[in-house]
C-alpha cells in the first residue's frame, strides 16, 4: 500500500473505518501508515506488524467497501 490508497482501519469494538494513507514507514517488524480518517482529517498512525495476522490493522479498501 502506498500514500494515496484508500484504506480500511481495524479500531477497538467498532466496525472498519474508510481512510486514505498520507504516509508510511517501513520498519524491520513491519510498517506504520499514517491515515485520514473522517474524525482525524490529519491522520492518525498505525502500525501493521509483519509476521502476526491480528497485528494487521491496515487493509486495502475493497470495491464493496
Amino acid at each position: 500500500m502506498k500514500v494515496n490508497d484508500r484504506v480500511t482501519v481495524k479500531t477497538d469494538g467498532g466496525p472498519r473505518r474508510p481512510g486514505t494513507i498520507l504516509a508510511a514507514e517501513d520498519f524491520n517488524e513491519g510498517t506504520m501508515y499514517l491515515v485520514a480518517l473522517e474524525d482525524y482529517p490529519l491522520g492518525i498512525w498505525f502500525f501493521n506488524e509483519t509476521d502476526h495476522d491480528e497485528g494487521v490493522f491496515v487493509e486495502p479498501q475493497t470495491e464493496s467497501e
